[in-house]
């Protein structure tokens, strides 16, 4: 708590992603996602982009190779993520959402547009307006405009 009694804006951050995030689960489990891993949007953000090869990925995510191996093989046992010859370059393999992944990531979609809609029904279009801003701000626009966070955000 600040001086004021009111809770620190880091503390309102954490839990308002706290929040978001139990409701996102919750409104893909009723969706039939009920499967869904903490990386999984990431990978599904990133694999809507084009497929990828997990080195590429590791890069986009920002771990290992290994890491990236261990988060595809758990997302392509569920039926998430496929891996497809890569026509260039007999070696590689790419990765391709499967029609699950598309599927789950609409669903995350759709409830990323509600939630919006949710916050501007609420507190009107100028608050959430400002919201952005600030939120934006705190984040900084470098960050924002990394080609790494830029492709997560469509």
């Amino acid at each position: 708590m600040t001086r004021s009694g009111k809770p620190d804006i880091g503390i309102l951050l954490l839990l308002a992603d706290q929040e978001f995030v139990r409701e996102l689960r919750e409104h893909v489990t009723a969706q039939g996602f009920d499967d869904q891993g903490r990386s999984d949007g990431f990978v599904f953000r990133t694999l809507n982009d084009g497929p990828t090869t997990i080195s590429r990925l590791a890069e986009r995510l920002e771990i290992s190779k290994q890491g990236a191996g261990q988060i595809v093989d758990d997302m392509e046992r569920r039926g998430y993520v496929e891996r497809r010859p890569d026509p260039s370059d007999a070696r590689a393999r790419l990765l391709h959402l499967t029609e699950r992944g598309q599927a789950a990531l609409s669903a995350a979609r759709r409830f990323h547009q509600a939630y919006e809609r949710r916050l501007r029904g609420r507190l009107g279009d100028e608050a959430v307006d400002a919201l952005r801003d600030v939120l934006t701000e705190m984040a900084g626009e470098a960050q924002i405009s990394t080609p790494h966070f830029r492709a997560l955000m469509f």
